[in-house]
């Protein structure tokens, strides 16, 4: 007979829920040649949790009340009274609904950054007598908090050329190339689930281009007396062209977005969150023009994307 153990197990394998789901599960536990224990607990937490970086301790300490975790779900369910389990394996349901906390409007969209994280993690506890160790499980499950479709989106048009680029320095002025890229983002108001789509045109450039690059730039605020902190960081970077690319040949721009280091675009009082994508040509001397498009990012209720896609923290 195996020693004593206890595992955590949810019905819904993908650990992905909405607001107003219930979620249900079990405490499995291997009682041995049998055992007696004090209660067993399941406890749910989630949260906004503010993170400092060796770079930005500074700011953040400047305003370390706004750094307090930030509640969202907060719940502690009694699944079985103290007594003893028999010899054996044992499976005690729960279930329950996800809904925020009293005082809090509203869940948030499962998200993993870099200085914001929103995380859901619920908890099994089987108190054990004295002198036995407790057993203890946690897991992480995931929220996805859905808006309303967005019916009428609108194409964004965009030309780069000489004559627009800002943040030149002085002595490269007279080296920038003759160039007019041209294309359009489908739209600037994306849904998570889909891809970020469009099309890009070279025109023309009078230097090879070595590279055509898309990178998305997530942007955490978080307000303080004094201001606000600010914090842009890339999520990733896909190329859509390699090489020097023929004139007037249409390029294909089509982003996935990743899962859990993308969510809906969030403000609240206590932080902010906003997501940006920087269209990067790179010259063959390695110069960059770069054309930024701040986006908004919201969650409908159309079939997920499950093709895969590399990120970095």
């Amino acid at each position: 007979m195996s020693k004593p153990s206890m595992e955590l197990k949810l019905d819904n394998d993908d650990r992905t829920f909405s607001p107003g789901d219930t979620i249900a599960g079990a405490v499995i536990v291997n009682a041995g040649k049998g055992m007696s224990h004090n209660g067993i607990s399941i406890s749910v937490d989630g949260s906004v949790k503010l993170q400092l970086s060796a770079k930005s301790v500074g700011i953040f300490e400047a305003f370390y009340s706004t750094l307090k975790p930030l509640v969202l779900v907060e719940k502690k369910l009694e699944v079985l009274k103290p007594g003893s389990l028999g010899p054996g394996v044992h499976s005690i349901p729960f279930q329950f609904k996800l809904k925020p906390s009293n005082g809090m409007p509203q869940l948030y969209d499962t998200y993993h950054g870099v200085y914001i994280n929103v995380q859901y993690v619920i908890g099994a506890l089987v108190k054990r007598g004295m002198m036995q160790k407790d057993f203890q499980k946690e897991m992480e499950f995931y929220v996805e908090v859905f808006a309303e479709d967005v019916k009428e989106k609108k194409k964004h048009e965009f030309k780069i050329s000489p004559d627009q680029l800002q943040n030149v320095h002085r002595g490269l002025k007279s080296k920038i190339p003759t160039f007019l890229f041209e294309g359009h983002l489908d739209s600037v108001i994306c849904d998570v689930t889909q891809p970020f789509t469009g099309e890009l045109v070279i025109q023309q450039c009078s230097l090879p281009i070595k590279s055509v690059e898309l990178q998305l730039v997530r942007v955490e605020r978080c307000p303080y007396m004094e201001g606000e902190a600010r914090e842009a960081t890339e999520v990733q970077n896909i190329q859509i062209a390699d090489g020097d690319v023929v004139p007037n040949l249409p390029i294909t721009i089509n982003m996935i977005l990743p899962r859990l280091f993308t969510c809906g675009t969030m403000s609240t009082k206590n932080f902010k969150l906003d997501f940006e994508v920087n269209l990067h040509v790179v010259f063959v001397d390695n110069h960059m023009v770069t054309e930024n498009f701040p986006i908004k990012l919201y969650r409908s209720r159309k079939q997920k994307v499950h093709i895969g896609s590399s990120s970095s923290q």
